[in-house]
């Protein structure tokens, strides 16, 4: 009361304004004070007014020099209990609420407000609810306390045992968190009982919202330690891992894996069945058996370049450059691949073409096929199909399986980057079948453009889009190729090289890359064109370049050793024809010749094969018998047929030829073709077997100049052949003047160049009797000498009734 009575004594007391806090009496409350106006107040109040002042709570916490409007109409008159300077220029002061006062007429003394003071005084109404009321304030002072343990136990029994209403209302609010504008609100309130309503108001929703805090609180906490808890485990698995050499994390491998899933170039289907495999994989431990398999496939998915497309610029002119600077020759599988080339480049959407390059060993199939990549810009892609008698090598193993994988062509595709290669399926031929199945007819969907669209996979189980794939297949022969095999892919004839094609080749080709890979240089050897030509025919026989290559490096390595030895690497080694065999040794190969003089009986056929073209001589010798017919030469079937043809022409020819029509009776004919440890087989020595038997028949020598081809019938008919081209480089080659051919052939003489038709007589027939009197040395009387008695045609003396018969003669 002393204090107060002191208090009354000053009208005016100087005013410090508070931000957002909110002064009550009977509180006792630190404060930093660090505006000026505000530490002069304090000091005026320590100086002046017995360490009293009024505290008054902005309304805008936001004025740094609040007006008269800006400051609450009610404050708490307070006493400062203790101050203390700070080294920032701000104080620190402990003040005591006394009671509650209106403020008027504000005025600056001395840089700080100064307001006239009325004390307010409290009423009380409706005094039968306060016991309630008070028993209710405390009841959940106590529930309070429970819930916030911030508030001291002291702090809450002392507030308990409060009676007093008004008392007891203004030590709860500051205990409260509500705004600052309610505790203000509850600062104006004179009414006793409102007041304490008001503050229980607010203390029932501190109750509530801690409730829920700490239901929030519990339930975080609960989730930071299970967080906490799988951070622990997962650190833990780390070091487990670590020490097991297992330097990644499972768990972010798995999302590592989902982010490549959705960000892969992958189809609809195959990125449902990835994530839905990862899924499965998530829930399985790393030690489960099948954890390996779903990974291996997720993988597989992955790798794979599904809808990754290489942008591809078709240049025909590069293109073209590409192939005639790799290959020499070959003109038609050339003219195909730019054909094909300048249709894509029309269309922009034709599917990728399949071509069969057919041709013997050596030619060139699988290097053009590499050439062709190089030129249409696309990744070459090479599997080989020799000896694949499995069809799980085409289409993978089941998933079933232990060890299962996709096929060979998803295995290949993985190792580029794009779908749309060039595929070469090599040795196509070579497939075979037995109990696992046949590799053949898986091929048949790949290879078919209209399905290998959704090429089905058995590892993947998810189609396959192969159709912007350009396959090339390569094989030695058609013949055990299945025909639905054949008929999806378009044939394409790859012929053996000519004697011209190896030396231009050899030359230009060979020759300066084994200099190069023997570490010569171009000036240390010198090989002749009749060198080249010398081993060409003298030390190789094939349709290819394989084995004149071989020589051709024997050659530098020859050259090489004189260099070391003579320690001269700027001699100059010079290799003609005359010093081969120097170098190579003798020759290994010889090709037949034509006979020094014409003979009787020996006749010169033209024979061909995948090394090339060949001299063919038959020889017929008679001897007295009975007219028994040997055939030898190991011969093959039609070749043995042609001859039994031949003969069977010559008999029907008796008479016309003058022979005695009973001369089979009286002779035994033998026909021998030489190099009798080499097969041979074919119709096309027809008309030189006929020849033959004829001039042993006649005692007429055939012309050594001469040789000749061609399938025969019965009636002397002479049919077309194959393989004209290399039979003609063989007659050039071995000195043939006159080549005798069916007519029928001299379309193909387009395919012929003009370097091999150089210095040849060809002459076209159609029948036998055309063939004789050009192959024979003799002429045409003296061949056909029984021509005028052959009249009668032997069917003639066979009917009954000969006499009457009308004699029907050939018109």
């Amino acid at each position: 009361m002393s204090d107060e009575r002191s208090i009354k004594a000053f009208l005016e007391l100087p005013l410090m304004p508070l931000r957002e806090i909110v002064m009550f009496p009977r509180l006792v409350m630190p404060l930093f004070v660090g505006r000026l106006p505000s530490i002069k107040a304090v000091e005026l109040a320590q100086s002046t007014y017995g360490k009293t002042l009024i505290l008054v709570a902005q309304r805008n916490a936001n004025a740094e020099t609040p007006l008269s409007e800006d400051l609450s109409p009610v404050g708490v008159v307070s006493r400062v209990l203790q101050l203390l300077r700070l080294p920032d220029d701000t104080i620190k002061v402990l003040f005591e609420g006394l009671f509650r006062a209106q403020w008027q007429n504000l005025r600056d003394a001395e840089t700080c407000p100064v307001a006239r003071i009325v004390r307010l005084t409290e009423t009380i109404s409706k005094n039968d609810e306060l016991p309630a009321l008070m028993r209710a304030v405390h009841e959940s002072l106590e529930e309070f306390g429970k819930i916030n343990k911030k508030i001291p136990q002291e702090t809450l029994l002392s507030m308990q045992s409060l009676q007093v209403p008004g008392i007891l209302a203004d030590a709860v609010m500051p205990h409260l968190k509500a705004d600052y504008q309610k505790k203000q609100e509850v600062l104006e309130l004179l009414d006793v009982r409102e007041r304490l309503e008001r503050a229980y108001e607010l203390l029932q929703g501190e109750i509530d919202m801690a409730s829920v805090e700490k239901r929030i609180k519990n339930r975080v906490k609960v989730q930071m330690e299970r967080n906490q808890r799988e951070y622990y485990l997962n650190e833990q698995i780390k070091a487990i891992n670590k020490e097991m050499g297992k330097e990644e994390d499972p768990q972010a491998e798995m999302g590592e894996l989902e982010q490549k899933l959705k960000g892969r170039n992958l189809s609809r289907e195959a990125r449902e069945k990835g994530l839905e495999e990862l899924k499965k994989l998530r829930s399985m431990p790393p030690s489960a058996a099948e954890y390996t398999v779903v990974r291996n496939y997720i993988d597989w998915i992955l790798d794979l370049p599904w809808n990754d497309l290489k942008q591809i610029d078709i240049d025909i002119e590069r293109a073209r450059a590409t192939l005639d600077g790799d290959h020499y020759g070959l003109e038609k599988p050339k003219e195909r691949i730019l054909e094909y080339l300048a249709v894509q480049k029309l269309s922009q959407g034709l599917k990728g073409p399949i071509l069969c390059f057919v041709g013997p060993p050596g030619v060139g199939k699988t290097s053009l096929a590499k050439s062709v990549a190089r030129a249409t810009g696309r990744d070459f892609v090479r599997l080989s199909l020799g000896g694949v008698r499995d069809e799980a090598e085409i289409r993978g193993h089941r998933r079933t399986y232990v060890g299962s994988m996709p096929g060979k062509i998803l295995q290949s595709l993985k190792r580029v980057k794009f779908n749309n290669p060039l595929f070469c399926l090599d040795e196509v031929d070579k497939m075979t079948a037995d109990y696992r199945g046949d590799p053949a007819s898986a091929l048949l969907e790949v290879l078919d453009p209209e399905q290998n669209n959704a090429f089905m996979d058995h590892y993947l189980d998810i189609e396959y889009d192969l159709s912007k794939i350009f396959f090339i297949t390569t094989a030695n022969s058609l013949h055990s190729i299945p025909a639905p095999l054949i008929d999806r892919m378009e044939i394409i004839e790859l012929s053996s090289y000519l004697e011209t094609e190896k030396r231009h080749i050899a030359k230009n080709f060979l020759l300066p890359r084994q200099i190069e890979e023997h570490g010569l240089q171009k000036r240390n050897i010198r090989v002749s064109e009749n060198a080249l030509l010398e081993i060409i025919r003298s030390y190789t026989r094939e349709a290819g370049v394989r084995n004149l290559e071989r020589e051709i490096a024997a050659l530098c390595r020859k050259t090489a050793i004189r260099l070391v030895e003579e320690n001269n690497l700027e001699k100059r080694v010079a290799i003609t024809k005359s010093c081969l065999q120097n170098f190579l040794g003798v020759k290994k190969y010889r090709h037949e010749e034509r006979e020094d003089s014409p003979k009787v009986g020996v006749c010169a056929g033209l024979a061909y094969n995948q090394r090339g073209g060949e001299i063919l001589l038959v020889e017929t010798s008679l001897m007295s018998g009975s007219g028994h017919v040997v055939i030898t030469g190991q011969l093959g079937e039609v070749m043995t047929e042609s001859a039994k043809a031949a003969l069977s022409y010559v008999r029907s020819r008796a008479d016309l030829l003058g022979l005695d029509p009973r001369f089979h009776r009286k002779v035994d004919i033998h026909v021998h073709v030489p190099s009798g440890a080499t097969p041979k087989d074919g119709p096309s020595a027809g008309i030189t077997l006929a020849t033959s038997i004829t001039s042993a028949l006649l005692g007429i020598p055939v012309r050594n100049d001469v040789a000749m081809t061609g399938e025969i019938s019965l009636r002397g008919r002479v049919l077309p052949i194959g393989g004209l081209r290399e039979k003609l480089l063989a007659a050039r080659r071995s000195g043939i003047k006159r080549v005798i051919m069916p007519a029928d052939n001299e379309k193909d003489l387009q395919e012929v160049p003009d370097e091999v038709l150089k210095d040849l007589e060809l002459v076209f027939v159609e029948h036998v009797d055309e063939v004789l009197p050009q192959a024979l040395n003799a002429d045409n009387d003296e061949i056909f000498s029984g021509q005028a008695a052959a009249v009668t045609p032997l069917w003639h003396s066979l009917r009954q009734g000969a006499g009457a018969v009308k004699t029907h003669t050939a018109q």
